[in-house]
């Protein structure tokens, strides 16, 4: 079965790959990411209706591609159900219509129900938001 959403389509670099399922981050991105061991890397080309009055990238739109990067963190990368418990964002700089963001996470401790995560998104070599976030790993019941 062929994908949804391809990177080529929209100028992300092909290591990336579609997470399926949720409909209003593929209505918001689409976002795409790829694992480098237990980190996700994720990516997402900016478009006009994410702009803001001030024609930067609207602060909800960041935190959004933000929340799935830490998710995937506390995931793994696997198709386990999370739940954000506190997302703290600090915007650095803009982002602007048509540049390619670029999401970093590094899981910072992994435990049996709770995964601590840090992220940051830049363009290029500008860092664009930071975040921490504590995420619940949530398990199908017995």
């Amino acid at each position: 079965m062929e994908p949804a959403f391809k990177p080529e389509d929209y100028g992300v670099p092909a290591q990336y790959r579609h997470w399926p399922g949720d409909t209003a981050e593929d209505h918001i991105g689409p976002f795409f990411y790829y694992m480098e061991g237990p980190h996700p890397r994720t990516a997402f080309r900016t478009r006009p209706e994410h702009a803001n009055t001030h024609a930067t990238i609207h602060g909800g739109i960041l935190v959004a591609f933000a929340d799935y990067t830490v998710c995937l963190g506390a995931s793994g990368g696997e198709q386990e159900s999370s739940a954000t418990i506190t997302l703290n964002t600090e915007f650095i700089a803009p982002a602007r219509v048509g540049e390619l963001l670029l999401g970093e996470g590094e899981v910072l401790r992994r435990g049996h129900s709770l995964v601590f995560v840090r992220a940051r998104l830049q363009v290029e070599d500008r860092i664009i938001l930071t975040a921490s976030s504590v995420i619940k790993r949530l398990r199908q019941r017995e």
